[in-house]
């Protein structure tokens, strides 16, 4: 299946690497003109050139308030507008500390809500799309990345309230959960050296036998942001060949 968001304007929030990059690269690549921001200038340029013509990018500390609604200004001025937010960046905060909970909060949670904020009036012009990327995380508990596990909840939850609070204004709001993705320079293939026992005993838990990649989540987030889904709202799409069973 093939999508077309020709005419359509993307910002997608952590879009230079990973799940992020697969997702700027999916609409570009149906044709949608696609900013995208994150703190690494170099995967940030890297990903802009891959994007092609009608690309933006920009420099942004996702934990800083100000920061955040500075791009999302500048986005929507350099597309003309905004059809589909794509909430993807964490602060991967695991362990149960102040450092983890302010990293967490910071990048997965506020950056969600102020980034929404600052595009929402973009938003309810276009009767547009709010994505948020989750985890499998936020269905279960850990004590291995507790903070982790829970702000990944906490946007499962905040997703159906977005959905419920922006329903009137015509914007659907809805998210993904990832399972366990591979792709180059992630934490995934990292821990396959570093951490081989985690990494085979995650490999082994998935029906599947193997990771996901990313742009299997990338043709979830765009599924969701097409027409097809225009009766979606409010939900969590679990991408993750089975692992959560």
């Amino acid at each position: 299946m093939s999508f077309d968001f020709t005419g359509k304007r993307v910002i997608v929030c952590g879009g230079s690497k990973g799940i992020g990059r697969s997702v700027a690269l999916g609409f570009a690549k149906a044709g949608a003109s696609v900013s995208i921001c994150a703190r690494g200038a170099e995967a940030l340029a890297a990903t802009k050139a891959e994007m092609g013509p009608k690309a933006h990018a920009a420099s942004c500390d996702l934990g800083n308030k100000d920061s955040v609604n500075g791009y999302v200004a500048e986005a929507i001025g350099a597309l003309g507008g905004l059809d589909i937010l794509v909430n993807n960046a964490s602060g991967f905060g695991s362990l149960d500390t102040e450092e983890g909970w302010s990293a967490s909060l910071n990048v997965d949670v506020l950056a969600t809500f102020r980034a929404s904020r600052a595009g929402l009036e973009a938003l309810k012009a276009s009767k547009g799309n709010i994505i948020n990327v989750s985890s499998i995380s936020g269905f279960r508990a850990s004590t291995r990345s507790p903070v982790y596990n829970a702000v990944k909840a906490l946007l499962i939850n905040y997703t159906m309230s977005q959905a419920s609070l922006f329903a009137g204004d015509g914007i659907r709001v809805n998210a993904v959960a990832p399972g366990s993705i591979e792709f180059p320079g992630g934490s995934w293939e990292k821990r396959k050296t570093e951490a081989p026992a985690l990494y085979n005993g995650t490999l082994a838990n998935i029906p599947f036998g193997r990771m996901g990649t990313p742009e299997e989540v990338a043709n979830v987030v765009l599924f969701l942001a097409s027409p097809l889904a225009s009766w979606v709202t409010g939900h969590t799409v679990v991408v993750d060949g089975g692992q959560l069973l």
